[in-house]
């Protein structure tokens, strides 16, 4: 079982999480404006997924910015960033701070994206959320770079999730 930690304490990951060369399994989740979103939709780009708990907390917050930033010039790559925040939350987050680089997406819908990518909380005060990690997938839809970040109040690592890309 996959496991991460909230301020030193473990936490459980329901199910395990996806490994590199895998091919990624599709998803459909829930854009800002309600429609939907999935896998199949960018087929032939880099996928970078931002997997975090709440947009409404700095780490996660920080992760979006960032991953916006540095992202922004990489030739066919799209960056989505996934929680199961509802889509208005995300999208006016977005809005605010003037992040266009990025995608956010909603798991709020009952979908299997957090069981077949292994980052749904099992235990402990976020329960039910998603871990914080980044999945890389490449244009042909294959898991090239994965992070379960093992602190979920720290960053993930942005730099060699990017170099999976290039």
């Amino acid at each position: 079982m996959t496991t991460t930690k909230f301020k030193g304490t473990p936490v459980r990951i329901l199910g395990e999480f996806i490994e590199v060369g895998k091919k990624a399994p599709d998803f459909e989740l829930v854009k800002s404006d309600l429609s939907t979103l999935s896998l199949k939709d960018l087929k032939g780009k880099n996928v970078i997924l931002n997997i975090f708990p709440s947009i409404d907390t700095g780490v996660c917050a920080t992760s979006v910015r960032k991953f916006n930033e540095k992202a922004a010039g990489l030739k066919d790559t799209v960056v989505l960033a996934i929680s199961k925040d509802l889509p208005f939350a995300s999208g006016r987050f977005c809005s605010v701070e003037g992040i266009e680089n990025v995608i956010p997406l909603s798991d709020f819908r009952k979908t299997d994206f957090d069981k077949d990518y292994g980052v749904c909380m099992a235990d402990g005060p976020l329960a039910g959320l998603l871990a914080r990690a980044v999945v890389v997938i490449n244009k042909d839809g294959d898991v090239v770079y994965t992070q379960m970040v093992p602190e979920i109040t720290e960053e993930p690592d942005y730099d060699k999730a990017l170099e999976a890309v290039k």
